[in-house]
């Protein structure tokens, strides 16, 4: 690629800011990043990558003479035509987007018609018609507006912006959605061109749908516990089903991260709020929040009362190949742990620095070894490729107890019990 390709600004270096800018700059634009967080923006001029996402720090080397970070927007503005928004929209306490940053970007945009709003953000439908009656009350009516959901999945995210299922863009038919739409010609992606609150409306689906796909093959493997049946048979069964294809039918103790966990939600609520209620995600959800908890249940059911016995938790991050502990679900079964008065040690060879701003108190071992030592159970919540290789032999010798629960059913239980331990898997009969 070449540099005459348009440059942009980039609002935001979290994790779609900055795998945002990096594949653009890849890609061969100027890239502007703007984030209000100064000791982020000191890392990033040193060279030094915040997060944990795998090829990215890679990417932003290769690619540096053409990223630029400052905390303000005067270069951003100055430079690039299109500015894309990526700043965080977490819940609120009542399940709603707080859109607090999204509304201090539009306050702070130049008074002109020469530039687009482009939202990466994943925000509420109906968020693009209010920021653009904001911004004519303003005397900003002129700023074009386009909503460009991002798809990216943490852990393969440089995978996911090079090679796109789909790019989404909604607009009003005008030259902003055009010029967005040329950014991206150069991936070849299927591009689907709609109106700003469809587009806003098919991030919110996709991500509810695949948690909806999650939520039910957990409680088909809750039903296999019952009935003798495998469910890892089952989901292959249903999967090869071309209508419903086997992605995301892999049971476990839930899904959690940043987007499914907050995007059910924020579309459960805005059904709600638009006089709808959306009986089949509350589902979703209290299925998701229950089976956390089963785990529990699992380890009373072997061990009997918790107090004083001592588990080890194999991961912390939601998934693999990630640092993000946002909805994770060992959040849920440590807290949960604790409360029934178990020792509670946990190993994470990635997460465990930002586990430990969620839970200082939590006892943090070195080494997957180090974490079993003693132990009167193991459980697995994340499946990092590190716990995969274990020695099931080593592992057996170092625990006190012989419990494992595979929370992730990626575990080869013979391989387990040839080492003398107990495997109790997620649905697998």
């Amino acid at each position: 690629m070449t540099q005459s390709r348009e440059p942009i600004g980039v609002i935001g270096t979290g994790y779609v800011g900055l795998v945002t800018a990096a594949g653009f700059a890849a890609l061969g634009s100027e890239v502007f990043c703007v984030d209000v967080d100064e000791a982020k923006i000191a890392q990033l001029q040193r060279g030094e990558v915040p997060i944990y996402e795998p090829g990215l720090a890679e990417l932003i080397a290769s690619n540096g003479e053409r990223l630029h970070f400052a905390t303000t927007l005067d270069d951003a503005v100055a430079h690039s035509r299109l500015l894309f928004v990526s700043v965080g929209t977490p819940p609120t306490y009542s399940g709603d987007a707080d859109l607090s940053a999204v509304h201090d970007v539009v306050d702070a945009m130049p008074r002109s018609g020469d530039h687009v709003l482009v939202m990466k953000s994943t925000v509420p439908c109906g968020t693009g018609r209010s920021i653009k009656r904001v911004l004519a009350e303003q005397g900003n009516g002129a700023l074009a507006y386009v909503s460009c959901p991002e798809f990216l999945k943490e852990g393969s995210a440089i995978e996911d912006f090079m090679r796109p299922d789909r790019v989404v863009i909604g607009d009003d038919g005008d030259p902003a959605g055009d010029a967005v739409a040329a950014l991206y010609e150069p991936l070849e992606a299927p591009v689907l061109r709609t109106d700003v609150a469809s587009a806003e409306m098919i991030k919110l689906a996709a991500n509810a749908f695949l948690a909806t796909k999650i939520s039910f093959i957990n409680e088909i493997a809750n039903v296999c516990e019952e009935t003798g049946a495998n469910v890892l048979d089952v989901a292959e069964g249903v999967g090869l089903d071309a209508r419903i294809g086997p992605k995301f039918l892999q049971a476990g103790v839930g899904y959690g991260g940043s987007c499914f966990t907050k995007d059910v939600s924020a579309l459960k609520l805005l059904a709600a709020n638009s006089g709808y209620h959306f009986q089949l995600l509350g589902a979703v959800i209290e299925v998701n929040e229950l089976q956390k908890r089963r785990v529990v249940a699992k380890l009373q059911r072997e061990l009997g009362a918790l107090a004083g016995k001592r588990i080890a938790v194999l991961g912390l991050a939601f998934k693999p190949n990630t640092d993000d502990m946002r909805g994770a679900s060992s959040l849920v079964l440590a807290a949960r742990l604790e409360a029934e008065g178990a020792l509670v040690r946990a190993y994470d060879p990635v997460a465990t620095d930002e586990a430990r701003k969620i839970m200082p108190e939590l006892d943090y071992a070195t080494s997957a070894l180090d974490v079993v030592t003693e132990a009167d159970a193991v459980v697995l919540i994340t499946e990092w490729p590190e716990f995969l290789s274990l020695s099931w032999q080593a592992v057996a010798e170092a625990m006190h107890g012989t419990l494992v629960i595979d929370g992730r059913n990626a575990l080869d239980p013979e391989v387990v019990r040839a080492a003398g331990l107990t495997y109790q898997g997620i649905g697998r009969g």
